[in-house]
């Protein structure tokens, strides 16, 4: 097969798709892969690497593109991207099509068949294409908090874990899966006061075990979220429906009852954000302000840790790419039904459910 690697042009997104490690294995199965010049640079990753590991680089995206069948991505295709597609295009990548109506519109059109690494089901069940990202996110969003909640990041100038006669501020976590835990031991780390909602209350206990009592767990109901929201000083919202947008937990009237100066962080914003006023920015202008409440709402958050996250995702990813390169789409689908869960849009149609459903198509 022949499998293009672009270069990732979202604003200050410096991972790769693939590393020179994937590349050779892939080339050693007889696969042809092609490589834009430039693309692993944000990890230092050079273009003679990937030379080295068989790869044909070429200069420019539109190359790639065309040279390519199977199209390996990071985050979701940009508009200039959306365009280079063509119906024999398979884009292998991170979709989050429930929040982006004109994504979803460009990848029907194009009529290309799009597999999004959020939608995939493990073996054991789980997001494993999603989990090692959700773990860089959780553990980015307590640290990225943490100094927005100083002084001089507009924050009520409190340290998470407070001072000896002085209390630790308080952190309040949306969600128990994959992001919202290792926010928590994060959190605790930094000896804030950190409580965990979520609706599952085996996945209550299950984490009242794991922290052996160091995190307070709570049942999400609308009262008691806004209760803990309103005394909370650092809010972080990891809530996941997979494929579908995530639902608004915290609202518009409820900022006005916050601290001024606290902060929320929503780790949902690719799907749509569990914050009501929650809004995609960008690392080069990660914040904003409502009510006197800081938004951190960065849609490609772990991009801020490129060399970390280009490994963890891409030894999640391999066994994957692998499947698709060597067995084609319909077998590899076939003989996958997790895989399979992974198309999102196929022959000029959304083909996920809950993405469908978020979009008004079904």
């Amino acid at each position: 097969m022949r499998i293009g690697v672009p270069k990732e042009i979202k604003t200050l997104e410096f991972r790769v798709a693939a590393t020179p490690g994937v590349v050779h294995r892939l080339v050693a199965e007889g696969h042809e892969v092609f490589v834009e010049s430039g693309a692993g640079a944000g990890v230092g990753l050079g273009d003679a690497a990937y030379a080295e590991a068989g790869a044909t680089v070429l200069p420019t995206a539109e190359a790639v593109f065309e040279a390519a069948d199977l199209i390996v991505k990071v985050k979701e295709p940009q508009a200039v991207e959306i365009a280079r597609l063509k119906p024999r295009h398979t884009l292998f990548t991170y979709l989050h099509l429930a929040a982006d109506p004109d994504q979803a519109k460009g990848l029907m059109a194009s009529g290309c068949t799009a597999i999004a690494y959020e939608t995939i089901v493990g073996p054991r069940g789980g997001l494993p294409l999603l989990a090692p990202m959700s773990q860089v996110a959780g553990r980015m969003a307590v640290d990225v908090g943490a100094v927005a909640l100083l002084r001089p990041g507009g924050g009520r100038g409190m340290l998470l874990g407070g001072a000896p006669g002085v209390p630790p501020a308080k952190v309040v976590i949306l969600g128990g899966g994959v992001a919202g835990k290792h926010a928590a031991e994060m959190a605790i780390g930094h000896r804030a006061d950190v409580t965990l909602f979520d609706i599952s209350a085996p996945r209550l206990e299950e984490l009242d075990d794991q922290f052996d009592g160091r995190l307070k767990t709570a049942f999400s109901t609308p009262d008691a979220v806004r209760e803990a929201v309103i005394d909370a000083d650092l809010v972080i919202g990891c809530v996941l429906i997979p494929g579908a947008a995530a639902p608004k937990l915290v609202k518009r009237a409820d900022l006005a009852k916050m601290k001024p100066g606290a902060v929320l962080v929503d780790v949902a914003i690719d799907q749509g954000g569990c914050f009501e006023t929650s809004r995609p920015t960008t690392h080069a202008d990660p914040t904003y302000v409502v009510d006197g409440v800081i938004h951190y709402c960065v849609a490609n958050m772990p991009g801020a840790a490129p060399l970390t996250s280009t490994y963890a995702l891409g030894a999640a990813t391999a066994p994957y790419l692998m499947a698709l390169a060597n067995k084609g789409v319909d077998q590899a689908f076939a003989d996958d039904p997790g895989l399979a869960a992974g198309l999102n849009v196929a022959g000029g149609r959304v083909t996920y459910a809950a993405v469908s459903e978020a979009l008004g198509l079904g």
